[in-house]
């Protein structure tokens, strides 16, 4: 099996390993379930650098789980994947080719064989003119809709206060995009919405699916740090990276 540092020594990918002063044995011990952050592109927007770490500290904050961040897509193709209980994507790729087919094959085949997947904020307009990707995603970008409401305060209003994701939190108020371009006709299950302050439509904030054996979580939240840095929003993303790994989510 090649391992992440011999993939890495071959530059087919750049893996860091950010355990939040984590050791290495107690990152691997027995029992741990293993996250990969996978990012390293996106809108100009959409600062990556800032916010993916903070994303890894909110996942860390669950002792139960390891965080690992690539900042190279391609690393979705390497057989190391199969390591990993889960799978988080801070990414899009913005007028970038992408990572190629063996990536997406590679990530098609991780989920559904069993292995979670989170998908953060502009990520649902990665992989444009991948059509699997809309199965496994639920949902998707779509350039031909309006975007977003203007970046500002709004209510999230929680739908499912007994799924795992959810269940115990309340509705909160949040400053964020309101996303209004998603599409697709795969089944979902909200578990968030929040209320257009433009067209005061109802539109998904969160929401869950299976692809194959893979949980799927979606939320279009987390536009920036501010965004990320609201304890509501990192406890959506903890509890959705525990439920997605196989653990049952806690505080």
């Amino acid at each position: 099996m090649v391992s992440a540092t011999a993939f890495l020594a071959a530059g087919s990918s750049r893996v860091v390993a950010e355990e939040a002063g984590m050791k290495e044995q107690e990152r691997t011990g027995s029992g741990q379930k293993k996250a990969l952050i996978v990012t390293g592109i996106d809108h100009p927007a959409h600062k990556w650098k800032l916010t993916t770490p903070v994303l890894r500290v909110a996942v860390a904050k669950d002792k139960r789980m390891s965080v690992t961040v690539t900042e190279d897509a391609k690393f979705l193709a390497s057989p190391d994947l199969k390591n990993y209980d889960m799978i988080m994507l801070n990414y899009m790729n913005w007028e970038n080719p992408g990572p190629g087919k063996d990536a997406q094959d590679g990530l098609r085949r991780a989920v559904d064989g069993g292995t979670g997947l989170v998908i953060v904020h502009f990520s649902c307009g990665a992989f444009q003119g991948w059509s699997e990707f809309v199965k496994i995603a639920g949902r998707v970008w779509d350039p031909k809709l309006r975007s977003h409401d203007p970046l500002g305060k709004f209510k999230v209003e929680i739908k499912d206060k007994e799924h795992p994701i959810t269940k115990g939190m309340g509705d909160f108020e949040t400053a964020d995009e309101l996303y209004t371009c998603l599409a697709g006709d795969t089944a979902i299950k909200v578990l968030a919405s929040a209320k257009s302050v433009v067209d005061k439509k109802d539109y998904p904030m969160a929401f869950t699916l299976e692809y194959g054996k893979g949980k799927v979580f979606q939320s279009v939240l987390g536009h920036d740090v501010k965004a990320l840095e609201s304890e509501p929003v990192q406890k959506l993303f903890r509890h959705a990276c525990a439920w997605a790994g196989g653990l049952e989510p806690e505080e």
